[in-house]
């Protein structure tokens, strides 16, 4: 497997991973799929070096990708970023997710982040298992923030320094 930094003809892919999480409404909070133009300023960003978008590739194919945004916006909180992990459907469970974690942890600091969080669904048990296995904590509880199909749905935020 190797790991890069995204271009602009990645997008596709990356939309299209992302798109293949919407309808089992456990991963991210979006009803409809998006575009590949909607998500051009989200990918502009993001830059390799304070807030990278990597993709994971074996054999020439985008597999999965993970991206570090910004919190909430301001300069007090430039070294939080919150970590977005994807994998495509027919290569999770094979420990792309779980590669793509380490790095971004081991690469913090090079890159000024001394604290990242994951917005997790409370019903994704997978992906909390994974930041816990990295040895992400969970920092707050929203019960109930999310409604997905009238369903409601509540919100893990974990977070590890370091």
């Amino acid at each position: 497997m190797i790991i890069r930094d995204a271009t602009g003809s990645d997008l596709p892919r990356i939309v299209e991973i992302y798109n293949s999480t919407v309808p089992g409404r456990m991963v991210t909070a979006d009803t409809e799929p998006v575009t590949v133009a909607s998500r051009l300023q989200w990918f502009g960003e993001h830059n390799p070096a304070t807030r990278p978008l990597w993709v994971a590739e074996i054999d020439g194919e985008i597999c999965g990708w993970l991206s570090f945004s910004s919190f909430y916006g301001r300069p007090a909180y430039n070294a939080t970023v919150e970590i977005s992990v994807y994998v495509a459907p027919e290569h999770r469970g094979k420990g792309i997710g779980g590669t793509l974690l380490g790095k971004a942890i081991d690469h913090s600091p090079a890159i000024g982040v001394k604290t990242l969080l994951g917005f997790i669904f409370a019903h994704n048990a997978p992906s909390l298992s994974l930041f816990k296995k990295f040895g992400f904590e969970q920092w707050a509880y929203l019960p109930d923030v999310a409604e997905l199909d009238g369903v409601p749905h509540s919100l893990v935020i974990v977070g590890k320094k370091v």
